[in-house]
């Protein structure tokens, strides 16, 4: 990848402090932000920028519209580079949900997802949008979920694939832990379902490929039990015996660095980077959403990362929402957006 090309920022909801972190981050941290360009509103961009400069009781961070990414090298230094994205009337009003809020949001992933694809960009990182102003927005973007599976879709277009085809898994990572799941949003009743040898091993692969790339080497997986104590031996369930060890089984025939299962209440701690030492596990592979992210985000939500594997792109994104309640106070902490970028820094190949 021509190191030369941006990191692209997409704005996430413009009623939340999407804009607002991004802004700050390109004041506290200029030199993390060289090279990245925001898609999204310009309107909104210099709203937030002006939220920003309040904040830090400094002047405002200029804003610089681009008609397209060819436009990049015209962007002053010290200035916030904005591809129009979208198209909004008018910055929404802050902390509210709206269609008009959730399709400009949905639009800014998508231009930024092909240009990342096309390769105009390196990777992209994606601020915090609302699940619920995105369902408003109607059409083909009330499908998604968010923005893994509407990644996904613009994945399997590119590659003129099914979706099917293009497993994606989420990590979320800080600096002192990486975990994978096997599954993501869904029911307790439904995760646990979802634990069969085919989504295991195929979480494996996908784990090995895409850590392989960024350590040079592969990855030590330490996989975690579904059941306490990886269920005992049998005592308290057999998925440990039945599904989980055949697909690590089935991973180390195929040349992947996996043990396990370990216990769930141990195994994170095993695999904890702490005070220079690294653990004994490159990153953790966890049954389900809570499993995994609890111990990631008691270590402190302001480092945490959120990362899709399996994508033909890069992409990361911080690891907090929209936080509609603080939007537009000024009071919205840009560390875990910072983290992200990063992150895609440090993942860039």
């Amino acid at each position: 990848m021509n190191k030369a090309l941006p990191f692209l920022i997409t704005m996430g909801d413009a009623a939340g402090i999407g804009p607002e972190i991004i802004a700050k981050a390109f004041v506290e941290s200029p030199e993390d932000l060289a090279g990245c360009i925001v898609v999204g509103d310009v309107a909104v961009m210099r709203r937030a920028a002006q939220l920003a400069a309040n904040w830090f009781k400094r002047p405002v961070q200029a804003v610089a519209e681009l008609s397209s990414l060819a436009d990049r090298p015209s962007v002053p230094p010290h200035c916030i580079g904005v591809w129009q994205g979208c198209r909004l009337a008018a910055p929404p009003a802050y902390g509210q949900i709206s269609a008009e809020s959730g399709r400009a949001a949905a639009e800014c992933i998508v231009v930024a997802a092909r240009a990342v694809l096309s390769g105009q960009a390196r990777g992209m990182v994606t601020a915090p949008i609302n699940k619920e102003a995105l369902a408003a927005a109607g059409g083909e973007y009330a499908r998604f979920p968010g923005h893994t599976e509407m990644l996904q879709a613009q994945a399997a277009t590119f590659l003129a694939k099914p979706v099917a085809q293009v497993p994606v898994r989420m990590m979320l990572a800080n600096p002192e832990l990486k975990t994978v799941l096997v599954s993501i949003h869904v029911s307790l009743r439904e995760a646990i379902e979802a634990v069969r040898f085919e989504t295991v091993f195929e979480t494996l692969q996908i784990t090995h490929a895409a850590l392989s790339q960024v350590l040079g080497r592969a990855p030590k997986i330490g996989v975690a039990g579904l059941n306490p104590h990886a269920g005992e031996g049998g005592l308290f369930g057999r998925e440990e015996i039945e599904i989980i060890a055949p697909a690590i089984a089935a991973a180390q025939a195929a040349g992947i660095h996996a043990s396990g299962p370990f216990a769930p209440d141990t195994v994170f701690m095993r695999a904890r980077a702490k005070d220079g030492q690294a653990g004994e596990f490159d990153v953790v592979l966890a049954m389900y959403h809570d499993q995994g992210l609890i111990p990631v985000k008691y270590m402190g939500v302001e480092q945490g990362v959120n990362v899709t594997l399996g994508l033909p792109l890069l992409r990361t994104s911080p690891d907090h929402g929209t936080a509609f309640d603080m939007a537009g106070t000024g009071r919205a902490d840009a560390a875990s957006l910072l983290a992200a970028i990063r992150m895609a820094r440090s993942m860039a190949y």
